[in-house]
């Protein structure tokens, strides 16, 4: 069972849950002799002192924050390092750990690949960082074995970044907040709200991190319960949770929108940094006998069964057990939501095929990367398939163990020769699986994954090319069930099978052997090495005082997720190149998108080389004499108004942190996104450092495709802080209507006057 609670919770020496407001007071007065001091138990979280301890600022209501490292895969380090390379940085002020675990097949558009890799390691060793080979470990398997410090904070360019159960509180973010870090800046962001996740109990066996993760994930999502929050978790079930099965459920916590997570470390947690050589680094982290939280998930670990989400988000979640029992009415609804999903009658999702002879078959199996590639997950279903048989059928089984140094351990201890006898094909260290470029499904299959989601398209097929495969997310106990079965899912509590708990031991030479560590020893002698997709951004114009803009997309999906944005999978090889991956945005969601917006960026080169944009294109001198009608815009210069594209969305920025799903549209000339809200604030952060506007409004239904939104002093409103900006759809008889920014950092006005995060540290340089 979970229950939340949505007011504020004070509790006692990490275990005594006090949730009525009226007894705060007399309680506390009572059992600590102290009197209540509502503020001073705000600071008794685990959160807030390490938070403190970050911040810079003198204020910590408004944190700007310094990172104690920073890490970023191959598909985003070399976009950070061109970023923070065009805006003066000199060498890595901190820890800069750069693995290649995404792009690492090398086998998609010729050279680019391993092209980026070389650039990586000129970097690390003209900058002072750290290169992880390809194959050589998943980048949150690295930082938990080798970075990972009680009381620290890292940054990554993933949004998985999460180390919280081993005491880090790991923030995921677009490579613009890298950048700020590696340009000694700050991440700025205003004190967030802290939520208590109080485990008790203890789980049943054959129920995985995965299972618990995903029923916190579907109590938590839909409601906005810890949105841009802190998950701080707490609770005697801690205690009978090992290590790797808390990391299993705090790298899903990025699935509830959350902002960071943290836990309290025990005597567990001290053996994990004592087997990685590493005791130094522990440290007990513990509430204070008395705090205050903003909310509390209470979660029973005894209650939960094996479960699994089923397409197409994390949040859509089953019990196996009920799936099973109602498997035509439940497939059924997702075949009827996935209308709206792909806003297509065209792209048919069956579902119900999959259903003979009152069987549910699964055509695939994935047990990967940062949630199911661990130690322990690894060994369960190794357990679960010893001396069985996965079938020479359709049903195929994948393992990708997390790196190198648990692939070496599994191997020692037989869990791979368990695997592979029981036919499961073992691969390395690869994120692959996870977005879309690697064990892609066949068209119409369904595939179970211990990975970390399953949104549209995520996998890797094209729906807009009438390519479409279903994923469910499971935990690899359940998975191996389901492949030692033929396939008909099957949950790990349906078995009889006896766990080893094996105990791992790592094995610091292969790092040692093979990572070029060289932090705080640059060498600025050395030359980059450049591949011939490796790209330098193209120019961005600075903010004018009135700009005019063109929906170019309007979406109405409920949520808008990034892959929807710029697709992962193959275009993932062209991150490097901005001009070229620009086009691949919006491709399988609108595949007009690219061609309007390069329309609409038409206008504004125009405007740039100092033509009259109105003269030019007869579009727009329509829409100029409408402006113009309008007393108060009568002598405006087509020539002094910035032209921009935008989207408009419900709630875009859901999923991943990459800050291509911004810096796309921008390079196609984006000067705006008009939404509802956003779905996380790194996503909205990203938009910004690329000098896009982050519109909100509520008057979505008086805003159309192909709108003209004209928007007048917009230069002024961010810099005079001005909630509401007033602004007109010209085509519509200049209907006015209200647009809002929300909150922004006196360095985030900045940033969008001068159009970008490039161009505001040029600024800073001259």
């Amino acid at each position: 069972m979970i229950k939340l609670i949505d007011n504020e919770v004070l509790i006692l020496d990490g275990r005594e849950i006090i949730s009525n407001k009226e007894e705060f007071s007399a309680i506390v007065s009572n059992k600590k002799g102290i009197e209540f001091n509502k503020e001073e138990a705000k600071k008794g979280t685990i959160a807030f002192g390490i938070m403190k301890n970050h911040n810079t600022s003198e204020n910590i209501d408004n944190l700007k924050i310094k990172f104690d490292s920073i890490t970023a895969h191959d598909i985003t380090c070399v976009g950070i390092i061109q970023t923070a390379r065009a805006s003066g940085m000199e060498k890595f002020p901190i820890p800069y750990v750069m693995t290649n675990c995404h792009n690492s097949l090398c086998a998609v558009g010729g050279t680019i690949n391993e092209d980026d890799h070389k650039f990586a390691l000129s970097a690390a060793k003209k900058y002072g960082g750290i290169y992880v080979p390809p194959n050589l470990a998943v980048i949150h398997s690295y930082n938990r074995e080798m970075m990972a410090k009680c009381g620290n904070m890292i940054l990554g360019s993933d949004s998985h970044t999460r180390y919280g159960a081993l005491g880090t509180m790991a923030v995921g973010e677009g490579g613009g907040e890298l950048a700020k870090q590696l340009l000694e800046q700050t991440y700025d962001i205003q004190y967030p709200e802290v939520i208590a996740i109080y485990l008790k109990g203890k789980p049943n066996p054959g129920v995985g991190p995965q299972d618990v993760a995903l029923n916190i994930i579907k109590a938590v999502y839909n409601n906005g319960f810890v949105k841009n929050k802190v998950m701080e978790f707490i609770g005697e079930g801690i205690n009978s949770l090992p290590i790797e099965y808390r990391n299993g459920i705090d790298v899903m916590t990025t699935e509830t929108t959350c902002w960071s997570s943290i836990w309290e470390t025990d005597n567990k947690v001290k053996e994990y940094y004592e087997t990685h050589y590493r005791p130094q680094d522990y440290g007990e982290l513990k509430a204070k006998s008395v705090a205050l939280y903003d909310g509390l998930v209470e979660v029973d670990l005894s209650t939960i069964k094996p479960s699994i989400a089923l397409p197409f988000h994390p949040s859509n979640v089953y019990t196996i057990e009920e799936l099973k029992k109602n498997p035509k009415d439940i497939f059924a609804l997702v075949e009827e939501n996935s209308k709206e999903t792909f806003e297509s009658n065209d792209i048919k999702v069956d579902m119900l095929s999959k259903i003979k002879n009152g069987n549910i078959y699964v055509d695939q199996g994935i047990i990967a990367g940062c949630t199911g590639g661990t130690f322990d997950n690894i060994v369960a279903a190794a357990d679960v398939m010893k001396g069985k048989s996965a079938g020479n059928d359709i049903f195929s089984l994948s393992v990708y163990p997390g790196s190198q140094p648990i692939y070496m351990e599994l191997v020692k201890n037989g869990s791979i020769a368990n695997l592979m006898g029981a036919g499961a094909v073992i691969k390395p260290a690869f994120c692959g699986p996870c977005f879309g470029a690697g064990d892609t499904p066949a068209n119409n299959e369904f595939s179970i994954r211990h990975a970390t989601r399953n949104f549209p398209n995520r996998e890797g097929s094209k729906p807009t090319e009438d390519q479409i495969s279903m994923v469910a997310l499971m935990d690899s106990r359940s998975i191996a069930a389901t492949a030692i079965n033929g396939g008909v899912l099957t949950a790990a509590d349906e078995i009889d099978v006896e766990y080893s708990n094996k105990k791992f031991f790592f094995d610091k030479s292969i790092y040692e052997n093979r990572v070029y560590n060289n932090t705080n020893n640059p060498d600025p002698s050395t030359e980059l090495v450049f591949g011939p997709n490796i790209k330098d951004w193209p120019n961005m114009p600075k903010l004018t005082d009135n700009i005019l803009l063109k929906v170019v997309t309007y979406l109405t999906d409920s949520v808008t997720t990034t892959d929807e944005i710029i697709p992962s999978g193959e275009t993932s090889s062209y991150r490097s190149n901005p001009i070229r991956l620009a086009e691949f945005t919006f491709s399988r969601k609108d595949p007009s998108y690219v061609a309007s917006a390069k329309e609409v960026h038409e206008y504004e080169l125009a405007r740039e080389n100092g033509e009259n944009p109105a003269d030019k294109f007869q579009e727009l001198k329509s829409v100029f004499d409408n402006i113009k009608n309008i007393d108060e815009f009568s002598n405006i210069d087509p020539k002094e108004i910035g032209i921009g594209s935008t989207i408009y969305a419900h709630k875009p920025g859901d999923g991943s942190a990459r800050e291509q799903a911004a810096s796309c549209q921008r390079v196609l000339g984006a000067w705006g996104n008009i939404a509802k809200e956003y779905a996380t604030k790194r996503y909205r952060s990203n938009l910004i450092n690329w000098g896009i506007i982050p519109f909100t409004t509520e008057q979505d239904k008086d805003i159309s495709n192909k709108d003209f939104i004209f928007i007048p002093n917009i230069k002024n409103a961010i810099q005079n802080k001005t909630d509401n900006i007033k602004a007109y759809i010209v085509n519509k008889d200049m209907k006015e209507i209200t647009l809002s920014i929300g909150h922004l950092t006196k360095e985030e006005r900045e940033i969008l006057i001068n159009g970008s995060l490039i161009n505001y540290n040029k600024s800073l340089n001259n």
